[in-house]
């Protein structure tokens, strides 16, 4: 049977808020609800709660437009930040789903704000005033301030009573009370009176002397309030002491604005609590009983391994205690649902629509069972420094456009919005392990943005952002807004690319990039540390979990500039962009997303690679090793390309393989390659025409030649069928000689790098594809690893045999095969690799601190060369001869060299080339502090660096001194506590 409504009408004598809840739809065993309060008083609510209970048999869903704090099977909604005020005469709405066994019942015992749903017939009495505290203490006087009570028709004023006396009636919220007897003992409280004259209840008395002669002033506050550790049902507090003229006699301890303890000294633990969040502040008291001001208020979540759910070496914001367990387990892996123990993620693009008369995709086409992440692209950075999709019209794909007549993309009107949003959202809910984050850049928004009309903004984008924090904390606190008000799970960077190598990126952002090399990185960690920190701010404020990821580079020269990629402390995990590694933007013909190298990739023989470094890194393979030296094999996803990258009239190679095509007038290089960039290296000769289905159009309108297909085109392709959708694209082979279906393009495959593609003989066409022995062998490689998963670029481009197509004839179009094989492969797999470190870690840990700075700019880093900066912070003397060791990737070779007088070993993980990928994961460094010198206590010490090839940050520190062993803070290990470090 259909769930019973909270309320089916409201009474005609009702008067100020109601609520009610209806059905929306039901299937076996689940329902959807959506709950409206109506605001009918006369003036506007604030802050609204809704309360009720559901019956034993009947267990809460997601949510959305809401956020949800639950008690057994008591489950309480309070607004967001966007429908948390409700106008005189205005309503808010939100939503969720129920599971439940036998018969469904409706929700029971409704209250809105502490009355009944229905609404009451009389004017309700106004709210106690909370937090009533004394601000000064004379010999003579008592100023007193409280919290502002709440009421549906308003407050009037407020009566402040000496003991049962009404000594004074004011308006605000606070009240100075004169004429006392110095040295007196006094007991005030505070009620509230309406515009309809009725009171609330008394507060309870604040007890105070008054000071025999002159004045006393009260205690400063307590400052850096912080959580120092939390439990499954407990928060421990910290605070530095206040300061007062006649001495500070204790401190109150304020859980959500009110005091739960009361303590002496400058710690505190708080007990008994449910899961949930908390806001705790504290404040001093003196001898005279004033209190201080509210310290800074912090936010902890406890519940059932709240502390232990961190990924290991995730940066977690001080202060704060994010909701991790919602979306972490106890071992800090992320929770995907039954049978997804790793991630598939799929990119999920806005232009898609099917205007135009192209193919259209939607979120309905989506194989959602299938999937773990879907990440929505993209959103842009405005004029304003915000994150966008545009506005709000008929035609913005995002919010505003319909598709009426399309099975499966009928709006929710639960939501405000429609277009993809309102449908990746209406799937969430039937999905609800499937998480949705809104991806911020890409190639052509990193810089500037598309407007409403198409026209591309060269706004500056990522790079004029990072200028300033104040600009970053626009764009952060926007992101936050954002993901909350569209239903995101988080935010996924796309930043192409913070690197100081010149002319990296998109050709029209080099205005902005270039100009901005040599503070480009720091830029970008300050941008990521602010998300993360708003974001973890969020989570425990909203009680569940915002993700931050990004897309990363995969290309060694790109990452030359990167210094140590030091912003994968604040991701949950990275997406790595292990495609595009060759392309037609020079003339050495490869493969777009090799596994493995194969020691003849031309482009890396042509630039001394292999003699210089012994190894190639334009490859799977060694991007993965790259990112492993920093962070954990499960926070790491590689990137699967589901379209070609080709070239034309090829010459040389194997059927292709390492030729080169170079375009015949290299004056006509497109802009960001060749002489455009004075490279002395051809710009390539980009396939064109039918094959190059997903070209783009340069500035003059024309076709860009690149050799990008989808891969359901390339399928196609092979089978010899040109494709019934080409017209949709702009081709006509009737006119067009490039558009026609000539010569037979046959599958090669190369199974030391595991890579596919296609030549043609007769054109010398070349096209580097992704197919199911690929994408096999790249699915077991991450479960062989302990990997967190893939993703892919991107959901539109995978394919499927459809023999209804082609007038009857079939041919491949958009479907998920390939989805469909990670799935099942990924679906055998055991736990991704959870830890940093592939070894035993100290259990005690100090607060030191390693970075590599100082890098040269773009070319000039060659050989790599920062300074290695090691920041004591621990309290004690690190002495000389005390021993350093670290681990860093194989993505360089063992060869790191000092040159500062101090001693370093490297212990090989890997030797020799990396011709089927790299044997082992870790180079151990050993580094001793000569015996003459010491590093004091807030102090540094730099140590000059040189190494080959890039790494990111090392990582799986320990220091040794004094006969023990330390882990380091740099590492953020899992059983380290927020705010406090283990001695």
């Amino acid at each position: 049977m259909l769930g019973l409504s909270l309320a089916v009408t409201t009474p005609a004598h009702a008067e100020g808020p109601t609520a009610a809840c209806r059905t929306v739809q039901e299937w076996g065993g689940g329902a959807q609800y959506a709950c409206t309060i109506t605001n009918g008083g006369g003036s506007s609510m604030s802050n609204w709660k809704l309360e009720f209970d559901l019956g034993s048999n009947v267990q809460m869903g997601s949510y959305w437009d809401a956020v949800l704090t639950s008690s057994g099977s008591h489950h309480t909604f309070a607004g967001r930040d966007y429908n948390s005020t409700i106008a005189s005469g205005g309503s808010a709405t939100f939503g969720f789903l129920v599971s439940y066994s036998g018969t469904l019942a409706g929700p029971q015992n409704c209250r809105l704000d502490g009355r009944p749903c229905e609404g009451a017939p009389t004017d309700a009495a106004p709210s106690v005033p909370a937090n009533l505290r004394t601000t000064e203490v004379t010999a003579d006087s008592v100023s007193l301030a409280w919290d502002a009570s709440t009421d549906d028709h308003g407050i009037k004023n407020y009566d402040v009573l000496n003991g049962t006396t009404v000594a004074a009636t004011v308006t605000g919220t606070s009240a100075k009370i004169t004429g006392l007897t110095a040295g007196t003992r006094y007991s005030f409280s505070i009620r509230a009176r309406d515009t309809a004259d009725q009171l609330s209840a008394a507060t309870d008395a604040v007890t105070v002397t008054t000071t025999g002669t002159g004045e006393d002033t009260p205690p400063s506050k307590p400052a850096d309030l912080r959580v120092t550790k939390t439990t499954g049902d407990s928060v421990a507090l910290a605070w530095t002491a206040a300061t007062d003229d006649h001495g500070v006699t204790g401190y109150d301890v304020l859980q959500n604005g009110s005091v739960v303890q009361s303590v002496t000294g400058t710690t505190a633990t708080v007990s008994g609590l449910t899961a949930g969040s908390y806001k705790f502040t504290v404040r001093a008291k003196d001898s005279a009983g004033q209190t201080s001001a509210l310290s800074n208020e912090v936010t902890a979540t406890v519940g059932p391994g709240t502390g232990g759910c961190r990924p290991d070496g995730l940066y977690q914001t001080p202060g704060v205690t994010p909701n991790y367990c919602e979306t972490y387990d106890n071992d800090g892996r992320e929770k995907m649902g039954t049978g997804h123990q790793r991630r598939s993620i799929g990119y999920f693009t806005g232009w898609r629509d099917g205007k135009n008369n192209t193919p259209r995709y939607l979120a309905s086409d989506i194989p959602w069972d299938k999937i773990t992440h879907i990440n929505y692209a993209f959103a842009h950075i405005d004029n304003q420094n915000k994150v966008s999709v545009g506005g709000s019209n008929a035609d913005n794909p995002a919010i505003g456009e319909e598709w009426p007549g399309v099975k499966g993309a009928e709006m929710d009107p639960a939501y405000s919005y429609k277009g993809h949003f309102n449908l990746l959202n209406k799937f969430k809910k039937q999905h609800p392990n499937v998480k949705t984050l809104v991806s911020i850049g890409g190639w052509a928004e990193s810089g500037g943005y598309i407007d409403d009309s198409g026209k591309r903004i060269a706004s500056g984008g990522f790079y004029t952002l990072t200028d300033s924090q104040a600009k970053i904390n626009t764009f952060a606190d926007s992101v936050v807004s954002f993901v909350r008000q569209y239903g995101f799970n988080g935010a996924d960077i796309d930043y192409e690319y913070a690197t100081s190598m010149k002319y990296a990126g998109h050709p029209d952002d080099f205005t902005f990039s270039n100009a901005r090399r040599d503070k480009l990185m720091a830029g970008y960690v300050a941008l990521m540390k602010t998300l993360r920190e708003k974001l973890d701010a969020a989570s425990a404020a909203d009680g569940k979990y915002y993700m931050l990821t990004a897309a990363v580079s995969a290309s060694g020269w790109i990452l030359r500039g990167h210094d140590t990629y030091q912003v994968t402390p604040y991701l949950d995990y990275a997406n790595i962009m292990t495609y595009d590694l060759h392309g037609s933007w020079n003339h050495f013909v490869g493969p777009n997303a090799a596994l493995y190298d194969d020691g003849k990739d031309n482009e890396q023989v042509d630039g001394g690679v292999y003699n210089a470094y012994g190894m190639g890194y334009l490859n799977t393979d060694w991007a993965y090793h790259y990112f492993h030296g920093a962070m954990q094999a499960g926070r790491i996803n590689i990137g699967l390309p589901f379209y070609t990258r080709g070239w034309r009239d090829v010459t040389g190679g194997t059927n292709g393989l390492w030729g080169k095509a170079a375009l015949p007038n290299q004056k006509e290089c497109p802009p960001g390659t060749g002489g455009t960039v004075g490279s002395t290296t051809p710009c390539g000769n980009g396939a064109i025409g039918l094959d190059n289905l997903w070209h783009d159009l340069d500035d003059k309108g024309k076709e860009q030649a690149s050799g990008s297909n989808p891969m359901w085109h390339a399928k196609n392709l092979e089978k010899g069928i040109q494709g019934s959708y080409i017209g949709a694209y702009g081709l006509d082979p009737a006119k067009d000689p490039d558009d026609r279906l000539t010569g037979t393009y046959t599958r090669q495959y190369d199974n030391t790098m595991r890579s596919p593609w296609l030549w043609n003989s007769t054109k010398k066409v070349f096209l580097s594809t992704e197919d199911d022995q690929s994408v096999a062998a790249k699915a077991q490689y991450v479960i062989d690893k302990g990997i967190g998963g893939v993703m892919f670029w991107e959901l539109a481009g995978d394919y499927a045999w459809d023999p209804s197509r082609n007038d009857g004839k079939g041919e491949y179009f958009i479907g998920n095969t390939l989805t469909t094989l990670i799935d099942d492969k990924l679906k055998t797999a055991g736990p991704y690799q959870n830890l940093k470190s592939d070894h035993a870690m100290p259990t005690d840990l100090l607060n030191v601190k390693v970075d590599l700075v100082n890098f040269p700019v773009g070319d000039a880093n060659y050989p790599i060369s920062p300074k290695f900066q090691i920041t004591n912070n621990s309290g004690q003397t690190i002495p000389g001869g005390a021993v350093l060791k670290f681990d860093y990737g194989t993505s360089a070779p063992a060869s790191m060299t000092q040159q500062s007088g101090w001693t370093l070993s490297v212990q090989a993980g890997h030797n020799g080339n990396n011709t089927g990928g790299l044997k082992g994961d870790f180079h151990r460094a050993t580094m001793t502090i000569p015996s003459y010198t010491s590093i004091p206590n807030g102090s540094s010490a730099t140590v000059a660096l040189s190494y080959q090839l890039p790494i990111a940050t090392p990582s799986n520190f320990v220091l040794t001194f004094g006969g023990k062993s330390y882990a380091l803070s740099q590492d953020n290990p899992r059983t380290a506590s927020v705010g406090g470090l283990r001695r």
